[in-house]
């Protein structure tokens, strides 16, 4: 990741990317380096202007926010993708996570808690707004077989990993995990990264949403 975390905005909504790019161009740190007004348009904005952050709409007309979610995280060196949703009812919010999404964020968020958002991700933590996370992890969990094979996976980890794992899914930081475990941030950073590869998981969200579903957290 550069030093100024380069964000690209995708919404259909011209107002909605405007508003975006202004107030995170003017924030520390970030920089907009494009917009896209659909989940089409992504993949050449993203090879003209490669982005650390991609702030992604999920109701899109061509190609909607899942699905472009999906499509950006399987390109070589991803970007972290956060969706963005006006309602916290929506309920394709929890399929985006699924994709890959790091997390989501309400449009009417704070500008400051957006600015903080895209920093957070960029560091590698997951943003899952409170306000809305548990209904749609308690709404995974009730998918049939989604306990059984949550717990089958997660059998698949060695005592460490697994504890690190419940760690993830109870939304702590590495560096709250290294304190917690007696070990280094770059021990927690190997364990995680062993952890995806284990599991075929794309990102610390996703293993949150395994833990939920295992009933772990």
């Amino acid at each position: 990741m550069s030093a100024t975390i380069r964000v690209l905005v995708v919404d259909d909504d011209a107002l909605v990317r405007a508003g975006l790019t202004m107030m995170l161009d003017g924030a520390d740190g970030i920089t907009v380096v494009g917009e896209a007004g659909d989940g089409d348009e992504l993949p050449a904005v993203l090879d003209a202007h490669p982005a650390d952050v991609v702030l992604m709409d999920i109701r899109m007309a061509r190609v909607n926010g899942i699905a472009a979610t999906r499509r950006t995280r399987a390109r070589a060196e991803p970007p972290e993708v956060v969706v963005l949703t006006t309602f916290d009812t929506d309920e394709n919010v929890l399929r985006a996570l699924r994709a890959g999404a790091s997390g989501f964020l309400l449009k009417d968020s704070p500008p400051a808690d957006i600015a903080d958002a895209v920093r957070r991700v960029a560091a590698g933590d997951p943003i899952l707004s409170p306000r809305v996370t548990r209904r749609l992890m308690d709404r995974a969990a009730t998918e049939a077989g989604a306990y059984d094979r949550a717990r089958a996976a997660l059998a698949a980890l060695s005592t460490r990993e697994h504890e690190v794992a419940v760690a993830v899914g109870q939304g702590r930081t590495n560096a709250e995990i290294a304190a917690e475990l007696f070990v280094s941030v770059a021990t927690v950073k190997a364990h995680i990264t062993r952890i995806l590869t284990k599991l075929e998981l794309g990102n610390r969200t996703q293993i949150a949403l395994l833990v939920h579903d295992a009933d772990l957290c």
